[in-house]
């Protein structure tokens, strides 16, 4: 039997809802919650608290052998983040142990283990050294990360000045090529360029071949089934199904078929953001109508999609990517193809809205991500399968073809009776 790098035995992870963990209260947050202590006391007395407990995870237990890429995937929020940062030793768990037999390189958040008012050069011997690596083994490496993140100009810039792209592809070269033996990726490699993304999926297969141990989180299932020999689907906290990829893949896909949610608002507290964008909303609708998750093809949709702008920015832009039930990408639309962008502001607030034609779509379900673009460039934050919903065929165009038509899309284009001319053809 191989070796094991990462050993998992009845994890489970409790919150305090209405509450903040003392661990992680500033000393203002302490000062402020000794002197609403006696309110909050008198309101538990009266069965007035509104603090309850929540299980983000319960009775997680698996084994990844050294050398293994195991992906771990599951709708937004089953659990997944939470886990990585139990076995990144970031927070506890509230039960259970889980055991890591090696060095651990973890990419959970845009800008995690950076020091703001370092420069990158900095930062790449800082991330070194809590990694337990010496000045010499960090030099022997340093040109290699450097190339690989591209931010050779800015290496003596603070990294409170770089973009959200930038600390990214750092942050990854920095974790890839310091050579841990475990390396734990979550979802951050959403942000950043198409090509940076295939260089970085590139790296972890290249990972994997040394025998190094990789935990991957994506909604991208492409990427998963590529890098992944191993998967682990998480729903509401505890594990649905462990088993081969393509297999678990399967279950995902079938269980996203089975509900569509085809309008999000957000919170203050919950809404995506970051310094840049915070998104409030993304729906789909009829053009006249609710969302009712489940659309005739017939009926033209709009997609909509509300955020704030946290920072002055040169140019914002939405792209939108439109998924099948098996994760094939039925075609993607941006405003970034218009010179003048489409987008209403009213000060720092947005609303960006597609209009997808009636007798488009296919009958199927489709999943919507969200991009936002800044400079036509940067992809600064993506939401992936943020909506999805569900397209019905009544066959009223269809005459008496009963079967379900192939492709991602089904169009409606345009056919005309052509003129056959009454000349005889010219023989060639």
């Amino acid at each position: 039997m191989s070796n094991l790098a990462v050993q998992v035995e009845g994890i489970g992870k409790q919150y305090q809802l209405g509450l903040r963990e003392k661990a992680n209260q500033t000393f203002r947050e302490a000062i402020i919650g000794m002197a609403s202590a006696p309110l909050q006391r008198l309101k538990h007395l009266s069965g007035r608290d509104d603090a309850g407990k929540f299980w983000a995870l319960r009775d997680i237990s698996f084994d990844v052998p050294e050398g293994e890429v195991l992906g771990i995937i599951g709708h937004n929020g089953a659990g997944k983040s939470t886990l990585l940062k139990i076995l990144s030793r970031i927070t506890e768990p509230t039960e259970g142990r889980a055991t890591i037999h090696g060095r651990v390189a973890s990419l959970l958040e845009v800008g995690t283990g950076f020091h703001n008012e370092l420069s990158g050069r900095e930062n790449v011997y800082l991330n070194g050294a809590i990694l337990g690596m010496s000045k010499t083994e960090i030099d022997r490496k340093f040109d290699e990360i450097v190339d690989f993140s591209g931010v050779e100009k800015f290496l003596d810039t603070p990294i409170k000045r770089y973009s959200s792209g930038m600390k990214v592809r750092l942050a990854f070269a920095v974790a890839a090529h310091l050579e841990p033996e475990i390396l734990i990726i979550d979802e951050v490699l959403a942000v950043g360029d198409a090509e940076f993304q295939r260089k970085c999926l590139g790296k972890m297969q290249d990972v994997a071949t040394t025998g190094r141990t990789v935990l991957f989180v994506s909604h991208n299932m492409a990427a998963v089934e590529s890098l992944c020999n191993r998967a682990i689907l998480l729903e509401s906290g505890e594990v649905l199904a462990d088993d081969q990829t393509g297999v678990v893949v399967g279950h995902y896909l079938e269980k996203g078929s089975n509900s569509s949610l085809s309008s999000i608002h957000f919170g203050e507290k919950d809404a995506p953001s970051n310094e840049h964008i915070r998104v409030q909303r993304v729906s789909v609708a009829p053009d006249e109508g609710r969302s009712s998750g489940i659309f005739d093809l017939t009926v033209p949709l709009r997609v909509e999609i509300e955020f704030e702008r946290m920072a002055r920015e040169r140019r914002l832009d939405v792209t939108l990517h439109f998924r099948t039930e098996r994760d094939i990408v039925a075609f993607v639309s941006t405003t970034a193809d218009r010179n003048e962008c489409p987008i209403e502001w009213t000060e720092n607030r947005g609303l960006a809205m597609c209009h997808v034609p009636a007798n488009f779509l296919n009958s199927q379900q489709y999943r919507v991500s969200v991009l936002i673009i800044r400079d036509r460039s940067e992809c600064i934050m993506r939401l992936d399968d943020i909506v999805a919903f569900d397209i019905e065929d009544h066959a009223s165009r269809r005459g008496r073809w009963f079967g379900k038509r192939e492709g991602a899309v089904s169009p409606f284009l345009e056919w005309n009776k052509p003129c056959l001319s009454t000349e005889p053809m010219a023989a060639k």
